[in-house]
């Protein structure tokens, strides 16, 4: 069985969740990392703590990262 690769976050990106925000975003920059990760709004400013299993089955998509690696 072919396990899935994990996808690797770093400081200051811009992702794409699939479910918007209750504010109608759907972009977040990622503020922490670990086991558990802070996200950003971009639209409204607010602030979560999401697990990262939840984290990676919402994600959809880097939109803007520093690290070239993480576009690939």
């Amino acid at each position: 069985m072919a396990s899935k690769k994990p996808v690797k976050f770093y400081l200051g990106d811009w992702i794409e969740m699939k479910k918007p925000h209750p504010c109608g975003g759907r972009e977040w920059e990622v503020m922490r990392v670990g086991m558990d990760f802070r996200l950003k709004c971009l639209t409204c400013g607010r602030m979560i703590l999401i697990p990262r299993t939840k984290l990676e089955k919402g994600f959809k998509k880097i939109i803007k990262s520093d690290f070239s690696e993480a576009l690939e």
